[in-house]
């Protein structure tokens, strides 16, 4: 998934336009968009939307976050959506592996509830929303077979910490603290061997900061970023998709060593390439067959 857009699942206006966005995934968002009072009628139209999807050709992914599990609303969010089996389930503020654990059970015991066959319920975690999770990264890796991605968040995280800025002067370029956040969190999905997809940018109308942005992220390993504002998503999945140089060079390289495949290095467009070459391009090439998808 390159593109995830979040949408508040009380606004049915929004949810209407969802399909229509490109995005690869929509969130339905039963977290920090809807007030306490609004939870219980989100929960419906959550479910109302993961119905009226379900048979939809070709449509994006579905996601729902829920409340984070030290609140008492996320057991009720699961009452409320599994039976009509979101693709996936957004954990936010997670401290440790260990809550991935606890939400890959309850997901367990909803599936079995609702007695429908098809694959165990995915799991992504934010994993940067609590400063305790920062000094946990390790406990990610093996929390769950469920787990498909981590990602990070910086606004929580820094109202947590009591930073005045999650940016530099510029409002583009992310403060010390963030930044480490952001490198933790790719780290730790590649030692998880799961996506790493990148925060939202919040300022969605400077169209040049988020480009910028996106191109960081890809270049740097994220295979994706979540999205406030439908205009995000066609920028996201324009450069979080390989291009044609990109893929006829990775070509190139897998190639090589098939041929050869008792070599340690070769001699590819005047660089010295090696195996290390060899798991980056196929790397990229996965990524570029399932955004053809």
């Amino acid at each position: 998934m390159r593109s995830l857009l979040f949408i508040p699942a009380d606004d049915e206006k929004k949810l209407a336009k969802g399909l229509a966005t490109g995005a690869d995934a929509l969130i339905l968002d039963l977290e920090d968009s809807v007030s306490a009072a609004q939870k219980p009628a989100a929960r419906v139209l959550a479910k109302a939307y993961l119905d009226a999807t379900a048979a939809v050709e070709h449509r994006p992914q579905i996601l729902v976050r829920i409340n984070a599990l030290d609140t008492r609303f996320w057991q009720d969010d699961l009452i409320g959506i599994m039976d009509a089996r979101p693709d996936a389930i957004l954990l936010p503020k997670a401290r440790s592996g260990e809550d991935v654990h606890t939400l890959s059970v309850a997901l367990g015991g909803a599936e079995q509830r609702a007695s429908k066959p098809g694959r165990g319920t995915r799991i992504i975690a934010l994993t940067t929303e609590t400063p305790i999770s920062l000094l946990k990264m390790h406990s990610y890796v093996g929390a769950s077979t469920r787990l498909m991605a981590l990602t990070w968040g910086a606004e929580d995280l820094s109202a947590a910490i009591g930073a005045r800025s999650n940016r530099e002067d510029d409002g583009r370029t992310w403060t010390s603290p963030f930044r480490l956040a952001r490198d933790m969190c790719l780290f730790t999905a590649a030692a998880a061997e799961v996506a790493a997809i990148d925060t939202v940018f919040v300022n969605f109308r400077d169209e040049a900061g988020f480009r910028a942005e996106c191109v960081a992220a890809a270049r740097d390993g994220f295979s994706g970023k979540m999205a406030i504002h439908p205009n995000q998503v066609p920028i996201i999945n324009e450069l979080f998709t390989p291009d044609a140089e990109e893929i006829a060079v990775s070509e190139e390289i897998v190639a090589a060593f098939a041929a050869n495949p008792q070599a340690g290095v070769i001699g590819i467009r005047g660089q010295m390439v090696d195996k290390a070459h060899v798991a980056r391009a196929e790397r990229l090439l996965a990524r570029a067959k399932a955004a053809q998808r």
